[in-house]
């Protein structure tokens, strides 16, 4: 089936990362399967991860099917592209719809895109990963697909303006080798090990990274572990609590 808006909103995304001269540095596509259903899990630190993590399936001729929160299908502009792009509306309050929604995109052969953190994470460091993509794994009979993003948080992300005006910002893109998700394991322990294997790449991802903070001239975007000023895990449960930042 013809993808009408799909591709052309890939090309319009790639003609925007072209003008701002983005160094975009990805590893590991080749573990993203040419056909057949797989389950993307990626962590989440920006607005613009799901187009970094759809790049990533380029090579490999794939389109991916990202599950998003029902608000973005909602507003006048993203919704129509959402819906016509045939990524999967969450409704928090009904999350068995978008559940079989996405299952019965992975029977039928698609690649489904999910943020198992839930939320982009303002500390820039893995948050816990919620089940619903390893059990989705295991109904479907279909690999899961572990990706580390980096970088992309300097660009747009909570709690910052977005940043489109300033050009040749790295992002550097990891993709791990399947992890299996048998039907006769806890979903928990699934989530586990995936979990640690996304930990992994990010590592890589951060190494590989060509920019220090001290010559980026800030440090907003750099975990609190390793020498920048983000907030740390624990000083924004505080926050959420009204316990504000120490």
């Amino acid at each position: 089936m013809a993808e009408l808006v799909y591709r052309p909103v890939i090309g319009a995304a790639l003609t925007m990362f072209k003008a701002l001269d983005l160094k975009i540095d990805t590893q590991g596509s080749q573990h993203i399967p040419r056909q057949g259903g797989a389950v993307i899990v990626s962590n989440h630190i920006s607005y613009l991860d799901f187009i970094f993590t759809g790049l990533a399936a380029l090579p490999q001729k794939r389109l991916v099917r990202f599950m998003a929160k029902d608000a973005v299908f909602r507003h006048k502009v993203s919704g129509p592209l959402m819906r016509a792009m045939k990524h999967i509306p969450v409704d928090r309050a009904q999350g068995e719809h978008a559940y079989e929604h996405a299952l019965s995109a992975l029977r039928a052969g698609e690649i489904v895109g999910v943020f198992p953190e839930a939320t982009i994470s303002q500390s820039f460091t893995l948050k816990s990963f919620k089940s619903g993509a390893a059990r989705l794994a295991q109904e479907a009979g279909v690999p899961l697909i572990p990706m580390a993003l980096w970088g992309t948080q300097r660009i747009w992300t909570k709690g910052r303006p977005r940043n489109f005006r300033r050009s040749h910002i790295p992002v550097t893109i990891r993709v791990g080798e399947p992890v299996e998700a048998p039907a006769d394991q806890f979903a928990g322990a699934i989530t586990r090990r995936l979990r640690g294997r996304v930990q992994e790449l990010l590592e890589a991802a951060q190494r590989a990274y060509p920019v220090r903070p001290k010559d980026a001239g800030d440090t907003w975007w750099v975990p609190a572990h390793l020498g920048g000023t983000a907030p740390t895990p624990e000083e924004l449960k505080a926050a959420e609590r009204g316990d504000g930042i120490q």
